[in-house]
């Protein structure tokens, strides 16, 4: 019997400030918006998913998925909206959940299959791709979180906690890496220029 899918999240909480503001997920590369390529490739791997934003989700509504908001105040960053995903999988029933960064259109085909493959003793696990000069970089807003540490992560925000990599760390998690060629498939898109580039990788994929 296979094994049912875990539930994906669509982090889009940020403030873009890079990018003048707005929601950078819907800003456009080729003829699709960076959030339509994210759910296409998400969507292949999870199911259901639903999308971490603030404010007025009915700007979303389009897409037919719950908007999760954080449930902290003033923006505390990324781990606030694995938290609220985290929130929402326990009330699925889901033993864990899988996020990707809204502003990421060419995320890998194989991104949960080795996220789960690469998990530490707690369930958790990073992402990571090697640049052309062998330097490691870790990507932490693609991660598998279990559901069982979400009381454990929300203590640590409610604390003040704000880097994903000091808790993920604290947890053991392992480390998922990727091939960075032809280019980063975690390439993220945070300043207007940032969106050519997207687009001219967007013709090699």
């Amino acid at each position: 019997m296979t094994e049912a899918r875990l539930p994906g999240v669509i982090l889009a909480g940020g403030l873009a400030s890079r990018m003048g503001g707005g929601d950078k997920g819907l800003r456009r590369i080729g003829e699709r918006r960076l959030i339509d390529h994210v759910i296409a490739r998400l969507s292949a791997q999870c199911a259901p998913l639903a999308i971490n934003a603030n404010g007025d989700p009915a700007r979303l509504a389009e897409f037919g998925l719950p908007v999760l908001p954080d449930s902290l105040a003033d923006h505390p960053g990324p781990l606030a909206g694995v938290l609220a995903g985290l929130d929402w999988a326990a009330g699925l029933g889901a033993r864990a959940i899988v996020t990707a960064a809204a502003d990421t259109p060419f995320l890998p085909p194989d991104l949960v299959a080795r996220l789960q493959a690469a998990a530490g003793p707690s369930g958790l696990a990073l992402a990571g791709s090697r640049d052309a000069d062998g330097k490691l970089w870790r990507h932490p807003t693609f991660g598998l979180w279990p559901v069982a540490l979400r009381e454990d992560l929300r203590e640590a925000l409610t604390g003040g906690l704000r880097k994903i990599v000091l808790w993920t760390d604290r947890h053991g998690a392992g480390l998922a890496e990727f091939p960075a060629q032809p280019f980063d498939p975690f390439f993220n898109v945070n300043t207007p220029d940032d969106i050519a580039i997207a687009e001219r990788y967007l013709g090699q994929t």
